[in-house]
């Protein structure tokens, strides 16, 4: 192989393979922003699962504590209902209304705020910058330019064949 076909093998698998990425993320980058997406959405999913799953566990030994200690609902009704105790021997601190709104408020905060929000997605800035339409539309000529080119200006040489001979 000589020295020009070698060159023009190297330009010719340089630009194909440049338009051709070029032209593939054209076309599908609409499908890769809605797989960031999914993506974002089971990471939520699966975050909330394993909240779901702690917050069993400790329903669970709980309800056994309460199945083995019958005078454990005594201690924590109280707490839980509000209901004053019998024992004159027993001081409970005193809390405020307000008090237990903060708490409560701050409790359901971190309940309903998980680690990343599934309205906005993680994707990437490059991503983001090919999917708008505009720029969607020049990577597709850009990619068809440069395999045009590549296969036009660039294909081997084939050796001619005289029919004088």
């Amino acid at each position: 192989m000589s020295e020009r076909n070698f060159i023009n093998a190297i330009l010719f698998v340089v630009f194909f393979s440049v338009g051709a990425a070029s032209l593939g993320v054209s076309v599908l980058s609409e499908d890769l922003v809605e797989y960031y997406q999914s993506q974002q959405l089971l990471k939520s999913a699966r975050e909330s699962l394993e909240r779901i799953k702690l917050m069993t566990n400790d329903y669970d030994v709980l309800l056994s504590r309460l199945e083995n200690d019958p005078n454990l609902v005594k201690r924590i009704a109280r707490a839980a209902f509000g209901s004053e105790s019998g024992d004159p021997n027993t001081v409970y601190p005193a809390e405020s209304v307000e008090l237990l709104a903060e708490v409560r408020s701050v409790l359901n905060s971190d309940v309903n705020q998980p680690g990343e929000q599934p309205d906005k997605p993680e994707i990437p800035g490059w991503l983001a910058r090919c999917s708008e339409p505009k720029r969607q539309i020049a990577l597709f000529v850009s990619g068809v330019v440069l395999i045009l080119i590549s296969l036009i200006c660039f294909r081997p040489i084939l050796p001619t064949i005289d029919k004088e001979k």
